[in-house]
This record gives structure tokens, C-alpha cells and sequence, in this order.
């Protein structure tokens, strides 16, 4: 059956317009996309006792979709590279931080349905990132495996400098490690806030100097985010 009929709400097209200018094609299945932009602060119940529909499940599906054409991309492109090396340069593609940009770039962080009211919820970076997942996952239930390996390949991995990935791999902790032992200070590293879900999480570094807070960061994992945090300490001291 058809989702554009006269019966479809204005909000209803606004969306499936929205859809159609990211993917390039109608969707079939209207209901499935919406519930990959409905956060969990904003989930329903169901029929199912005690299950509330979010798009944590649809996440997790496009989660595994994703890396699985990401790995086979890497795989294709560079046949004279080990194991090692395209796990890294896929780590980086599919990190948090790097999807939650992506997903505004493409414009769903518009979409992401969330309860405001609920005590602490505010728009947080890694819903973005979260919901461009459950979107991919929406794509491959409506659409097929090829038509999403053609969406990440064609759509997503064109916002990616490959050769800026392969060449960034500046230890930032160890030269601001370096830095202090030069100057004589104290450092040190700390995790402020872990957030996410079961299947992924966001972590909150800060670095101190002299224990005074200097620099903060995130990361999808704690090397990460104090990797990052170590990154801005090295661009506000112009050590790189």
C-alpha cells in the first residue's frame, strides 16, 4: 500500500520528504523509519508487556550493518593491508563522535523525536549518532542490503578524507606527557561522565594540570576521550 495518500498528515509528508532527500528514494515502509528516530526517552508501550518501542533495536541492527559494509569497503580498497590496520582506520570511520557529525551534516538530528520534559533529557550529541545508526537499520528493512551498502558507500563514506584517517595517528596523550615532564608539571586524567547505552557509550575526559581543569574531551571509549582531551591541550599549547 502506498504511504502517499490523501490520508497522510502534513507532518506525515514533511517527513517522508525529508526521508526521500537523504536516501535519494521514497520509502515503502513509512513506520519503520519513524520508530528509528524515536529516542528512548520518547519510546511507547506496546502490546508486549513491559517492552517500550524505541529505536535502541533498530540501532543495534544498523549498528552491525554498518560495520559490516565499512569492513568490506576497507577490505576491497586495501588488499595489501593487515588485519591491524583495517580495524583501526574502521574504528575511526564508525566512532561516535564522527557519526554524531555526520548525522547533522545529513540533517536527522531534525528528526529525533525525544521527551524534553523528562528530568535531565536534553538533546545530547550522542542521540545523533545513535539515531543515524537506526536509521541505516530502517534502510535495510525497507530497502534491501544493496540498496544500504549503496547509501553508506555512496552517501556516508563520501563525508570521509581517507588519507587524512590514515595519516592521523598522532599519539596526542604521549607528546602532552611530554610537554609536562619539560615544564615540570602535574597531569593528569579523568573521567567526568559515561553516558549511552548497552550498546554504545560516550565518555567525558578532562585533563589537569596542576590538578586545575584544562581540557576536556569525548570519545567512544576512555582512551579515546582523553585522547581527545590531550588533542586540544596540544592546540592550545601549539605543540602540534
Amino acid at each position: 500500500m502506498s504511504l502517499f495518500k490523501a490520508g497522510n498528515s502534513a507532518e506525515e509528508k514533511k517527513f517522508i520528504k525529508s526521508i526521500e532527500h537523504v536516501i535519494g528514494e521514497r520509502p515503502s515502509n513509512l513506520s519503520v523509519y519513524q520508530l528509528a528516530f524515536r529516542h528512548t526517552s520518547a519510546s511507547r508501550e506496546t502490546a508486549i508487556r513491559g517492552f517500550r518501542e524505541s529505536n535502541e533495536r533498530l540501532e543495534y541492527l544498523g549498528d552491525s550493518v554498518l560495520g559490516m559494509v565499512v569492513a568490506e569497503f576497507l577490505f576491497t580498497k586495501y588488499p595489501y593491508k593487515d588485519e591491524g590496520f583495517l580495524t583501526e582506520i574502521r574504528s575511526r570511520i564508525v566512532n561516535r563522535e564522527t557519526l554524531n557529525q555526520i548525522s547533522r551534516k545529513l540533517g536527522l538530528d531534525h528528526l529525533i523525536e525525544y521527551d524534553g520534559n523528562r528530568r535531565g533529557m536534553s538533546p545530547r550529541s550522542s542521540m545523533y549518532g545513535d539515531a543515524l545508526e537506526a536509521f541505516v537499520g530502517a534502510i535495510y528493512l525497507d530497502k534491501g542490503f544493496r540498496f544500504t551498502r549503496k547509501f553508506i558507500v555512496g552517501k556516508l563514506l563520501a563525508h570521509y578524507d581517507l588519507d587524512a584517517i590514515i595519516q592521523n595517528n598522532v599519539n596526542f596523550k604521549s607528546i602532552i606527557i611530554e610537554w609536562a615532564q619539560r615544564e615540570n608539571k602535574e597531569i593528569r586524567f579523568e573521567i567526568l561522565e559515561e553516558r549511552g547505552n548497552r550498546h554504545h557509550r560516550e565518555f567525558i575526559a578532562q585533563l589537569l594540570v596542576d590538578e586545575e581543569p584544562f581540557t576536556t574531551g569525548t570519545g567512544f571509549t576512555k582512551k579515546k576521550a582523553e585522547q581527545s582531551a590531550a588533542e586540544k591541550a596540544c592546540e592550545q599549547l601549539e605543540l602540534k
